[in-house]
This record gives C-alpha cells, structure tokens and sequence, in this order.
C-alpha cells in the first residue's frame, strides 16, 4: 500500500510513476480526492468536538452562578448529533479510501524500463549457453512418462487437469532439489528455515497484497476464510506483522518449503502440458526483511542467492530486469531469473526476485525502531529460490540423453544415495 501522505504531497510524481506501469492511474485520483473530502471533514468534526468540549466545562459554571442551561443543553444536543452523523461518514469515508488504496499498485523504481509485456524484459545477464544435442531432444513430459517418474493420466484422474505423480525416483529428484534448495540457503547463505502454515486467513493474505486484487487466482476453503497459499511468500512477510523490530533484528532472511495452490485464471492454453504451470507444485521461498537504506543491496544479494543454486546445477540461465508492463503488483523492481528449457526453445521463468519497498509493511503494519527513535516501516524483498517442478523439468530436459536415460546433476548426487543416471525401468 502506498503512503497516503506521499500521495498528498507529491501527487504528480506518484501519478506519473503509477501510470508508468501502462494501466491508467488504479484509482489514484479517487484516492487524492477521498483523501481531501476525508481530511476536510476530520476538521469540521474537531472543531465541533473542541466546541463541544468547551462548552461542556462552561455549563457546570453557569449552573453554579444560578443562569439557565436550557438553551445552551439543547445546543450541545444538537451538536452532539451532528458529531455522530458526521463521525459516521468519516467511518463511511475512510473505509473507501482503504479499499481504494489497496488495488493501487507499488510505484516502479526509476531504473524500471518501460514495455508493454514480458517481451520487452531487459536482459542484464546470463550464465552458459542453451544446452545443445546431437540427438533429437525429448520433452520433459515425455522424458518423465518413457522413465515412469511422472504420472499424467493417474494424477488427472485422482484431482483433475494441471497436476502430476510424481513416481519413484521423480518423487526422489523432487525432494532432492528441495533439499538442496534449502540446505543452500540455510547452511551457505544465512537464512532461518520456517515451516509454515499451508492456509493464510484474509487479513494475512491482504497483507502480503494477494487481496483483493488476486482472488480469482486463489483457493478459498469453503465455509471458512482460509485460503491455500499461492507461494510462502504470504506466511513467510507476514511472519511479524503487527510487531515492531528491534533494529538489531534486521536484515531478518527467511526461508521456507511449501506446496503452492494457483488457480491460474485467464491462463488457458498456456503451458498446459508437463509440469511448467500447475495448480498445485513446490517451492522454495526467500524472504527479507530490511531496513529502508539496505533493500536495493539486498535485492542484488537476494537474486545472486537464487542464481547459486541454477550455477551449482550447471542449468543456463538468464537474469532479466522485467520492464513496466510486466511488473508485479506489490514490486517496485524485479529481476526474473529464466532457466533455459530445450523443448520450448526459450527461457523460462523460474525464479521471481523482487523489492517490494514498503509496501506490503504498510499493509502488514510491520515496523522497526532506530535507537530511541518513531517506528519506521521496513521494506519487504521476495524472491523464489527455487520453483521446484520448474527445476526438475529442467534437469531432466537439460540432462538427457540419447539413450532415454537423465544424468542426474553432481551436487544432487549426495540427495538420491549415489546416483548418478536415472533410466528407463527394465521390461
């Protein structure tokens, strides 16, 4: 959520950086115009209140000299429901105003380039070339049907369309690189692992700024307020919600495997089959938790954490800046990390590393206190490290080969007891 004062006070800059992203202004305009109605009210309604007050203290005083109070009670009657009206309308006001304010996205940072879509992306770096064959190259989908390690058809069968079996030694490479993902993080990086909930309640799930904008994206539990968490991203940012920080606390990094439940609205047709876009997969998140000054180093970090673990798996990648049109609601700057994927000729997305500033601190009311100073808000930094499924559809695309057989990746070796290749099962 943005600051309503920055809206006041720099109202054409903000309405420039918001409009930047190529979506018109999100409501701004009805936000400043809320804003001045709900602030010229506030001051109608102190003044009453302030008159109310004095005249109060006056009555006993008149009662005491023996004068008559009947026209002045009337008075304070008729004031006193008028300050009740308006409070109401003040109440009324404020409501809009926040619900307003929670569907106009973050303001992109200046070296945000501007595009329409993904296709105007800035690439800023990359890591190997695209991994070439002397054989015609498999699908990972088939790789994993021919192996028998994913299960289309059975999982369709038990749930319905966009979910997978994982079977054997896929289950195995699955919880590998989980491992691998998090032992990364905790034992070389510095992250605190959390296990967290799986459901998120509405207050949680608006405070990381999937409500309301994102709901259709979203499983909602029926008969109750819970929904599935799309990434741990949610738990994981709103982890200290409500609490002020000890500056000593930060940065804080956090670190979590969870399944991930998307409903994927208005993606038919997209990357339907394999294991690309599912309505349920896994992933490793990265969070942080910083002071203001530190969040753009943290974000360089943050991305260099995630391009670690693809650089330790020898996968081609590359880093790209995303421009206006492709950023993210709550992100002030993202950086995509896209892995390279041979049946597809193309990269693919599968790290999103991201400074939300402090906009989703503003939502969560998350706070830290200098030493002896006015709490401050901190700023919010995600990134995934890594999707999980992405990556198995990756090693087994990047690492096939002729025979039908996938060389599994060195450092995963340790994870699946020695082993070195996965091939087809004996008929």
């Amino acid at each position: 959520m943005l600051d309503i004062k920055r809206i006041r006070e720099d109202y054409e800059h903000v309405k420039e950086r918001v409009e930047f992203r190529g979506k018109g202004s999100f409501g701004l305009e009805k936000a400043k115009e809320l804003d001045e109605k709900r602030r010229a009210l506030l001051a109608d309604v102190e003044a009453k209140k302030n008159k109310q007050n004095t005249v109060s203290r006056e009555i006993p005083k008149m009662k005491k000299a023996g004068e008559d109070t009947s026209a002045v009670m009337a008075e304070m009657k008729q004031l006193s429901q008028e300050i009740k009206e308006m409070d109401g309308r003040l109440s009324e006001i404020e409501d809009e105003l926040h619900e307003v304010m929670l569907n106009i996205p973050n303001t992109p940072h200046e070296l945000v380039p501007f595009g329409k879509d993904d296709t105007e992306n800035v690439e800023i770096r990359k890591f190997k070339e695209p991994t070439t064959f002397d054989f015609e190259p498999k699908a990972h989908w088939d790789i994993g049907t021919d192996l028998d390690i994913l299960d289309f058809d059975r999982a369709s069968k038990l749930t319905g369309a966009r979910f997978t079996v994982y079977k054997g030694l896929g289950a195995r490479l699955e919880r590998a690189l989980t491992n691998f993902f998090l032992d990364t993080h905790i034992y070389e990086q510095g992250y605190t692992e959390i296990l967290p909930p799986f459901m998120a309640n509405v207050k949680t799930m608006t405070g990381s700024g999937q409500l309301p904008k994102f709901e259709e994206d979203m499983f909602r539990l029926n008969k109750r307020d819970y929904y599935l968490i799309p990434t741990a991203e949610v738990p994981l940012t709103n982890l200290h919600s409500d609490e002020i920080l000890d500056e000593s606390e930060l940065p804080m990094y956090l670190t979590a495997y969870t399944p991930c439940f998307r409903a994927e609205a208005g993606s038919a047709g997209r990357d339907t089959r394999g294991i690309i876009r599912q309505h349920q997969f896994n992933k490793v998140e990265m969070v942080k938790i910083c002071k203001p000054e530190d969040s753009w180093d943290e974000l360089e970090k943050l991305t260099n954490d995630a391009e670690a673990l693809l650089q330790k798996l020898g996968l081609p990648y590359h880093v790209v800046r995303l421009c206006s049109g492709d950023l993210g609601f709550g992100a002030a700057m993202t950086y995509d990390i896209e892995v390279w994927m041979p049946s597809y000729g193309r990269y693919v997305e599968i790290s999103s590393c991201s400074n939300d500033t402090d906009f989703q601190a503003r939502r969560m009311n998350m706070r830290f206190r200098r030493d002896g100073g006015k709490p401050e808000f901190v700023h919010a930094l995600n990134g995934s490290g890594l999707a999980v499924g992405r990556c198995t559809a990756a090693v087994l695309e990047n690492y096939q080969q002729a025979d039908g057989s996938v060389v599994i990746p060195e450092v995963l070796r340790p994870y699946m007891g020695g082993l070195e290749k996965i091939e087809a099962p004996q008929k």
